[in-house]
């Protein structure tokens, strides 16, 4: 299973939920749905995200499969 790591990545950085939504132009709730796994972001967000955070946007993925 792959997830998504918004969350950890924005909390490791100082950034919170607001100021990313800010910072990516998205709503607040939408960070809050993609943060808590409620849902997944397309392709479109996740590009914001990575800039906003300043990683590549393979650096939010998780893998269980090591």
């Amino acid at each position: 299973m792959i997830t998504i790591n918004t969350y950890k990545a924005h909390i490791d950085r100082n950034i919170s939920t607001r100021k990313l939504a800010e910072l990516t132009g998205l709503s607040k709730s939408t960070i809050n749905n993609i943060d808590c796994g409620k849902t997944s972001p397309n392709l479109q967000q996740l590009e914001a995200i990575a800039k906003a955070l300043d990683l590549k946007m393979t650096e939010l993925f998780k893998s269980e499969y090591k």
